[in-house]
């Protein structure tokens, strides 16, 4: 009977911006079987570099990081490097984190107090093509599809060249909504909704949200409630 060969470890890539975290996420892999970390990068920038110079097979990436946080570098490694998979290790399981993650390309997610198994689990799931998600953060993602989407209020052609995105965004600031609750809404980052804001306001001309309230008022965007 002829032996099967043994499977190459997985190829790893650690990415966090805190030194302490970032180290004893190295160290705990460096025990776990079928696990090779290969590097470790301390933002997203540094991620999507030691990407393209080390080929890893997997990223565990963190989110909240400076230059770049680990939304855009998913999606930068996922558009450059598309054999090189992504499995989110954060502290955060909200909405504003979750589906943006996921959307840039994530094939796992993971939070912070998963044990060495999980993680080898989610790296084992993401190689083999599956998704690479904790219990919790599956009950999520179906409690979310089980929601009705909220109609669209966006009118059929957009003023002064807003993009539907954008124009979606300048609605919900007149209807007060915050950043935070913006990014919820969408399912995008909070950084993906200043860039909006940013461009919005570029195009319109305006200052600040009271200025950006009126002129959705004015352009018939929102209507003032008769109740």
């Amino acid at each position: 009977m002829t032996q099967e060969p043994a499977r190459k470890p997985a190829r790893v890539v650690v990415a966090d911006d805190q030194t302490v975290v970032r180290e004893g996420i190295v160290m705990l892999l460096g025990l776990l079987p079928g696990i090779e970390v290969v590097g470790a990068a301390g933002d997203g920038n540094e991620a999507v570099e030691l990407v393209a110079e080390l080929a890893p097979d997997v990223v565990l990436m963190d989110l909240r990081m400076p230059r770049c946080d680990g939304v855009e570098a998913t999606r930068r490694i996922r558009t450059g490097h598309p054999a090189t998979q992504v499995v989110v290790l954060t502290t955060f399981a909200d909405d504003e984190s979750l589906f943006p993650a996921l959307k840039a390309g994530a094939r796992g997610y993971l939070t912070k107090d998963a044990g060495g198994d999980e993680i080898v689990r989610a790296v084992e799931s993401v190689l083999s093509g599956d998704a690479g998600l904790s219990p919790s953060i599956q009950r999520r993602l179906l409690e979310r599809l089980s929601e009705p989407e909220p109609p669209s209020t966006v009118p059929a052609a957009a003023p002064d060249g807003l993009t539907t995105r954008e124009t979606e965004v300048l609605v919900l600031i007149a209807e007060g909504l915050s950043n935070q609750e913006i990014a919820r809404r969408l399912h995008v980052s909070t950084a993906t909704v200043k860039t909006h804001i940013n461009n919005l306001f570029a195009k319109t001309g305006l200052k600040d949200r009271a200025q950006a309230v009126r002129y959705a008022y004015a352009k018939g965007l929102v209507r003032l409630s008769t109740d």
